[in-house]
Formats: C-alpha cells, sequence, structure tokens
C-alpha cells in the first residue's frame, strides 16, 4: 500500500480511536523511564536524547516522523512525549528492503503496544500527503540516502518539505565526514560532510534554523569507519534543524 494512503489514514483517525496505551509525559520523564529497554537507557550518554528531542521541538499532540528509525531507540521516546493525542511515523523505504527485511522486524517491535505508533513502508519517492507532520527526524541515516541507487536527495528532501506543516522542522543527526569532503565517505566510512547536506536541504525550499553541538566530538579525526570498535557511539556528529517556511 502507498505511502500516501497509509499515512493519509493514519491521520484521519480521530484522537478518541487512538486507544490510551501510551501515557503522555514530558521528555525527562520519558528518559527517565525505568521500563525503557536497558539497551536505549546503555546508549543515552552518547545518545544524548533529552537534548535531541528539545533541539526538534517535540511536544505533547504533535505527529513526528521518525524517518530510518533503527531499532526504535529514538521511536520510542517520541511515543511516550507526543502521548495518545499525537502521532509517530516510523518510515521505512522499500529500497532498505530488498535484500533483507531486518529493519522492518525492527521497526515493528519497536512499535509493539504503542498505539500511537505505526510502520510505514514504501519507495522512498512515493509522494507523501501535504501538511501532516510536525517534526521529520532522521538520526544517523542521512548519509544512507546517498547509497541507495537512483534515489534523488534533493527531490527527497522536497517530498520532506510537502509532508511538513508550514512551520515544522526537519531535523539530520549524522556522523560528520571531514570537511570539505562532500559525499565521498557516504557508502566506505557512512559520514557525510555537514556543509553537503545543508546544501541539498536548503536547495529543496528548507531555512537553516540552527543547530546542536552535544554530540560533537573533535577527538574523531574523520578517517575511520563509524562502526570501528575503537570509536563507535564516540563519533564526531552533527544535529541540524532546518524549518518550512510559512
Amino acid at each position: 500500500m502507498k505511502l500516501l494512503h497509509r499515512l493519509g489514514a493514519a491521520f484521519l483517525l480521530s484522537t478518541v480511536a487512538l486507544a490510551p496505551a501510551v501515557a503522555q509525559v514530558s521528555i525527562s520523564a520519558a528518559v527517565a523511564d525505568k521500563g525503557r529497554p536497558q539497551a536505549d537507557k546503555d546508549r543515552d550518554a552518547d545518545r544524548k536524547p533529552a537534548e535531541m528531542l528539545k533541539f526538534a521541538g517535540v511536544k505533547a499532540g504533535m505527529t513526528v516522523v521518525d524517518t530510518l528509525p533503527g531499532a526504535g531507540y529514538f521511536t520510542r521516546l517520541f511515543s511516550d512525549v507526543v502521548g495518545p493525542k499525537g502521532k509517530v511515523i516510523a518510515y521505512i523505504p522499500d529500497e532498505m528492503l530488498v535484500k533483507s527485511q531486518t529493519a522492518l522486524e525492527r521497526a515493528n517491535a519497536a512499535a509493539a503496544g504503542r498505539s500511537n505508533v505505526e510502520v510505514v513502508h514504501d519507495p522512498l519517492m512515493a509522494p507523501p500527503p501535504q501538511g501532516v507532520a510536525d517534526v521529520v527526524w532522521t538520526s544517523q541515516n542521512y548519509h544512507d540516502l546517498h547509497n541507495m541507487a537512483g534515489v534523488d536527495v534533493v527531490a527527497f528532501n522536497r517530498l520532506v518539505l510537502q509532508m511538513l506543516k508550514p512551520g515544522g522542522v526537519y531535523v539530520v543527526l549524522d556522523h560528520a565526514a571531514a570537511a570539505g569532503s562532500g559525499l565521498a565517505n557516504t557508502n566506505d566510512l557512512h559520514r557525510i560532510d555537514p556543509a553537503a547536506v545543508k546544501a541539498e536541504v536548503v536547495a529543496a525550499g528548507f531555512v537553516f534554523d540552527g543547530e546542536s553541538k552535544v554530540l560533537a566530538n573533535p577527538a574523531d579525526k574523520h578517517d575511520l569507519k563509524v562502526f570501528d570498535p575503537s570509536l563507535r557511539g564516540k563519533t564526531d556528529q552533527f544535529v541540524y534543524r532546518f524549518r518550512k517556511p510559512k
């Protein structure tokens, strides 16, 4: 089923229809929740979740699209903060599922028992519904868009622009490559030059709206793969916020 229809149906659901299985809590309470998976809590020191959600401006009742959600680390936090009147869409491009269903299985596991989370997969360039999301988020995966054959990343960013409400934000968190390297290391090191990201997103019609440096690591020389045991979890990361003009 097309993303357009899946998401459209999700946003037509009344808030009454969403069973209140997820209680609305503050960002700090969501992070402090003792019921979070231990694997998530073990990564908090490196991922700075409270700072990230505050930077993105996630609040109760919002609709958040978690693009390429991985194992659902942020999906679960978004779910708790937006509460039963909000919605979280965990979106996986079909291009990631050609060789393996692992990404879909992980997203479904994260959504289990959470009535305000819907897992959606579709071709990356499928037209989205217009003006429905408050926040579109992608964490440590934007560089992978460049590793998908035939994908026009600027065109994809334009689809994100269409999906956001006026004034909505698009947050990109990723592993930094060396300044001036552009797109050269998206596949071998799984890194991307922050300047290249900014240029692509602004070219799609967004306004650059700020950055967070809480995940920066000046000691990272940008020459190792992000999965290298000596560096994993400690890479130099950038966090950019872009806003759709009102």
